[in-house]
């Protein structure tokens, strides 16, 4: 995108706390027009008068993205303030921790409306103005749980899951018509420090925590700002985040009954938790906050990479031996040619995916 960062209008939904929070600072320090959405009014005239003091514009437009018609209007709104959107930041999410049969129908659809179809109204709203204009840049903040899957998250893994795949549509669409300025880009973080987790929803009976190693939310902040001048198809914001994609995509099975076992005892503590709906209906949390003090307790950065070596280390090596057995399986399957293949059908079957 060829504009300077001063001259760029930028909408950021979910701006309220977290990533976006941390977005909406990020591009403010650079002079950039931003355009704060969330539920919480009062939280966003804060990060307003902040992201002013930092050197930008800051227009604060209450959102619940969940409702298509507040979306649309939050488009308009931006158009009518600044003239243009340059970026739009799909940031907005909830989250909810449960087995599935034990989730709240209306949880579970709600962190679905919000996670996923927000998206999809952002994406609606802004796309018609990208095309006018030749140009645009969509940002859609997925979760490395958009590749990686794990327990007690099946809203949310489903929702992400679904807003990579929104990214991939769209770019295609986008290709076919022949418009060579617009770029998707989705963002896929790792564990990231943010309230998050103090505003999930929880069924489980067992508290929340940040499951290490831990990023800052700046980190995935400034990834978000570098697309701007470096669009990329898809980013994962730390390390621990790519050598978990990267084991999924060697070994499936292997990787899934592991993370399976390391979620429950990382992601859940052994302290009793009541059952709670968090932020899904409605905002929670006292003030605007981007951090969500899990860095704190769980240490230094020497700390994130003892962490990330006990996360990725054995499993790694388990995978990469687990993948060199089945491809010298399928080797010889193969060269015992077809009739053997005939004989036996499942000869290759061991890990699945």
């Amino acid at each position: 995108m060829a504009k300077k960062m001063k001259d760029l209008v930028v909408v950021i939904t979910g701006a309220s706390s977290g990533i976006g929070l941390a977005t909406a600072l990020e591009f403010a320090e650079r002079g950039a027009s931003v355009v704060l959405a969330a539920r919480r009014e009062w939280a966003l005239r804060d990060v307003a008068s902040e992201c002013e003091r930092r050197g930008g514009q800051a227009l604060p437009v209450p959102t619940d993205t969940t409702d298509e018609a507040a979306v649309q209007e939050l488009a308009r709104r931006a158009v009518e303030r600044f003239g243009r959107i340059d970026v739009w930041v799909n940031n907005a999410a909830v989250g909810l921790f449960s087995r599935f049969e034990d989730a709240p129908m209306a949880d579970f659809r709600r962190v679905i409306e919000t996670d996923l179809f927000g998206y999809v109204y952002g994406a609606r709203a802004v796309l018609p103005l990208f095309y006018q204009r030749g140009r645009g840049l969509l940002i859609n903040v997925g979760s490395i749980m958009s590749e990686v899957p794990g327990p007690y998250v099946s809203a949310y893994a489903i929702a992400k899951h679904g807003v990579r795949a929104l990214g991939e549509c769209l770019r295609q669409e986008i290709q076919l018509a022949g418009v060579d300025n617009i770029n998707v880009c989705t963002v896929m973080p790792a564990t990231i420090d943010t309230p998050f987790f103090q505003h999930a929803a929880n069924y489980t009976g067992r508290a929340v925590k940040a499951m290490p190693p831990v990023y800052p939310a700046n980190s995935v902040a400034e990834t978000i700002v570098s697309l701007v001048e470096h669009p990329q198809r898809e980013v994962v914001v730390g390390n621990a985040g790519r050598l978990m994609a990267m084991q999924q995509t060697l070994a499936p099975g292997m990787n899934e009954r592991m993370l399976a076992t390391m979620i429950d005892k990382q992601h859940l503590a052994d302290d009793p938790a009541p059952p709670t709906s968090g932020s899904l209906f409605s905002p929670v949390g006292p003030a605007a906050s981007v951090d969500g003090g899990w860095r704190r307790s769980t240490g230094t950065s020497k700390a994130r990479k003892l962490a990330t070596a006990a996360l990725v280390g054995i499993p790694a090596a388990l995978v990469w031996r687990q993948y060199w057995k089945e491809t010298a399986a399928r080797s010889e399957t193969s060269g015992n040619g077809q009739m053997e293949e005939r004989r036996q059908p499942s000869s290759t079957t061991g890990v699945t995916g």
